[in-house]
């Protein structure tokens, strides 16, 4: 009899549904059938159900977070079962060391991490028995019939496993390391919390705090343009004023010059030059162009599009969702004419059959062996759902996936760009720029739209005479750096921060050292999120204080290098490609730790923080770990303690008399610091703390305690006689 187990209980339904079956607590028997003649038990783990053990369990010393106690490296690591999963342990234990069960079937997702989670397990049941593994990229009735049938070797898989082990480890050492060491140091210069350090997120933050203070460096100033209407032959269009190349003009003054020179004078067309370009359609996706597109086209978090694309994939619908490849196989692209057929008869796609091209079979664009990694492209299956049954989230996924296999039978589209060279009075070169759309292609399914910043020009030719209508002063003033989306966070790191422009971002994303992995980066923005290192806000990411006082203090070290992390994925890639060995990774990363400490020990002394954010920052919520709390001041309400209470100053107690006394961290938009509160309590008034924010008028006050009314007020400065 065989076992076999999957990654999650959806997929452990989903493979026995094609068979005969009674479900069990825990699991599912199949009876006796063609594929498994004795029939098989179906398991499953609910993701990690097992992880690495915590350092008191190697060392009991290294309970204590203490600089001593670094490094923390054990000499060989250990896992354990998750404390809340460890009834679905029990199951598969009791099913693997069952002696009926002959043979294990390793059913978890097609991935590094499938890989390890069944594995773990199976080691921690001290398993023996031999394994075939599983191997499909969608749970269609056909993928599991064929997987079945084709198992392969469990040591097909192993360096993939061996790739998973090694990053959780690497990722491990990092984390304990780096995290106590930063949070020890930075308590010293007054910052009590905790400072989470990590292989991937640390570099992905230094990225969003590099643009943080680009934005708030940038000094913006004013700028005017010259913009010129004119009238030729009865045709109407408008131009900039250009000298040298460049439009933007320094002065009021010599706009206002430039305009007054041209006003009511002869204007003639001195050169139209026409450019055709093609667009090809765009690839197939993979995780992150789909997640970057859906938090671009619906604001979906990547994480919020990783957990809907899951849904549908466990439905049978769409291919392996973690897939770092935008390409398929030939024996894939086969199967599109069948799929395409039958969405052909769903309402929403049928007007755009019948197809420019039936098939891309032979379209090295898209199909491409070579180029399709342990997954190809995430596509359709021949699983059609009902799409009015779709979750509107999972319906909006779903179009996604099936316009871009449908755009790819569409020819290319063409456009031809203008660019009109005006002359007034002889001298003055005024540029317009406009495009014509001459064949709509592909685009005619995905209705990409592009910025209308070059509206349609009139037919023009060289040499047209006519006058200059009106000439205005358009005053402007320079842009910051925009902020990244979640989107362009997810692409930002896929390129390991090498800011590219969307042009060129086909051809460099179609193999890059990333930051972390396909399955893995939505992950890292949202443990951003939950430690307090960002905030996203309209879907625009904006770094906190606590953020710019991490990247400040680690500085130039590699754990800020997004080129550095790079390396070290193309790294554990070789790993799993069986060109590496796992045991030198992990010497480097014990090397990189134990240099991290010692530099950044010696450089502590020197760390200096602005006052700005040092008056922005605000801990984050106590964890488990700190059972003492710090006392700001007395309570002026009761003979208790104000301490931090998380999002709030409040009184120690509120649980014995519910004494209601608070402070605000937050008042009209500034962060209220614990320094400030001290002197609030101990003194009665706050030092000046600029930039309060109400409606539209910023001003600068301090804060004081009214002792009547128990209220913060604010403390107004008088003007200074003269």
């Amino acid at each position: 009899m065989k076992l076999i187990i999957a990654e999650k209980p959806d997929q452990g339904s989903t493979l026995a549904s094609i068979f005969k079956h009674k479900k069990q607590n825990g699991f599912i028997e199949i009876f006796p059938n063609d594929t498994f003649t004795k029939g098989a038990y179906v398991t499953w783990a609910i993701g990690h159900l097992c992880q690495l053990v915590a350092p008191e369990k190697y060392e009991p010393g290294w309970k204590k977070w203490s600089l001593d106690n670094l490094p923390i490296i054990p000499e060989h690591f250990k896992y354990e079962v998750t404390k809340d999963k460890a009834k679905q342990f029990a199951v598969i234990k009791k099913l693997v060391t069952n002696p009926a069960v002959t043979e294990i079937i390793h059913a978890g997702d097609a991935g590094r991490e499938g890989e390890l989670i069944i594995r773990n397990i199976l080691r921690l049941t001290n398993c023996k028995k031999p394994m075939k593994r599983l191997w499909i990229s969608s749970l269609t009735p056909n993928a599991i019939r064929e997987g079945f049938s084709k198992l392969l070797d469990e040591n097909e898989t192993k360096s993939l496993y061996f790739e998973a082990y090694t990053r959780a480890c690497a990722d491990w050492v990092v984390g304990m390391n780096g995290s106590r060491l930063y949070s020890l140091l930075l308590q010293k210069k007054g910052f009590s919390d905790v400072f989470s350090v990590g292989r991937v997120q640390t570099p992905t933050l230094a990225l969003i705090v590099k643009r943080e203070l680009e934005i708030e460096n940038f000094k913006s100033e004013p700028f005017w343009e010259v913009i010129a209407h004119f009238a030729i032959n009865g045709k109407k269009y408008n131009g900039k004023w250009q000298n040298d190349g460049e439009t933007r003009v320094k002065t009021k003054e010599m706009a206002e010059k430039v305009a007054g020179f041209c006003r009511e004078k002869p204007a003639e067309v001195a050169e139209v030059i026409s450019e055709r370009k093609e667009f090809l359609p765009p690839f197939l996706y993979n995780l992150s162009a789909l997640q970057a597109e859906a938090n671009r086209r619906f604001k979906f978090p990547p994480k919020k599009t990783l957990d809907v694309l899951q849904k549908v994939y466990q439905k049978g619908y769409v291919s392996y969702p973690r897939s770092d490849s935008r390409y398929v196989t030939k024996e894939e692209a086969n199967t599109f004419p069948e799929i395409l057929n039958k969405l052909s008869h769903i309402k929403d796609y049928s007007h755009f059959f019948p197809l420019p091209i039936a098939s891309i079979a032979d379209n090295k664009r898209y199909v491409n062996e070579k180029k399709v990694t342990d997954h190809y492209a995430i596509i359709p299956t021949e699983q059609i759902p009902n799409v009015e049954r779709l979750s509107p989230d999972e319906r909006l996924i779903y179009d996604l996936i099936v316009t871009s296999l449908i755009a790819a039978h569409y020819n290319k589209a063409i456009t031809e760009y203008t660019t009109v060279t005006t002359l007034v009075d002889g001298r003055a070169a005024f540029i317009s720029k406009g495009k014509v759309q001459l064949e709509e292609g592909w685009r005619k399914v995905l209705n990409q739209k592009e910025r209308e910043d070059e509206p349609e020009l009139p037919a023009l030719t060289k040499g047209e005479q006519g006058k200059t209508v009106k000439v205005d002063v358009k005053e402007s003033q320079t842009q910051p750096p925009k902020r990244y989306t979640e989107g362009q966070l997810i692409t930002l790191m896929k390129t390991a921060g090498k800011h590219i422009d969307d042009k060129e971002l086909e051809k460099v994303l179609t193999r890059t050292e990333g930051l972390g992995t396909e399955s893995t980066r939505a992950g890292i923005i949202t443990m951003l999120k939950d430690r307090l290192y960002i905030e996203v806000k309209k879907n625009l990411v904006y770094a906190t204080a606590k953020a710019k006082i991490l990247i400040e203090a680690v500085g130039h070290e590699i754990l800020a290098s997004p080129e550095m992390t790079a390396k070290w994925e193309q790294k554990l890639k070789e790993i799993s490609d069986g060109s590496a060995v796992p045991l030198h990774f992990m010497d480097q990363t014990k090397k990189m730790v134990v240099h991290l400490i010692s530099s950044s020990i010696g450089q502590s002394a020197n760390w200096s923080f602005s006052e700005e954010i040092t008056q922005n920052f605000t801990p984050g919520k106590q964890t488990a770990r700190r059972k003492t709390v710090t006392k700001i001041g007395p309570c002026k309400k009761c003979d208790g303690s104000i301490i931090d209470k998380g999002s709030f100053y409040g009184c120690s107690n509120y649980k014995n008399n519910q004494c209601n006394f608070t402070i605000s961290k937050k008042i009209l938009g500034k962060n209220i610091t614990q320094k400030n509160v001290k002197l609030l309590l101990s003194e009665g008034k706050t030092e000046m703390i600029e930039g309060f924010t109400n409606k539209d008028k910023t001003f600068n006050a301090r804060l004081f305690l009214d002792e009547k009314e128990k209220r913060v007020k604010f403390l107004f400065e008088e003007p200074a006689a003269k």
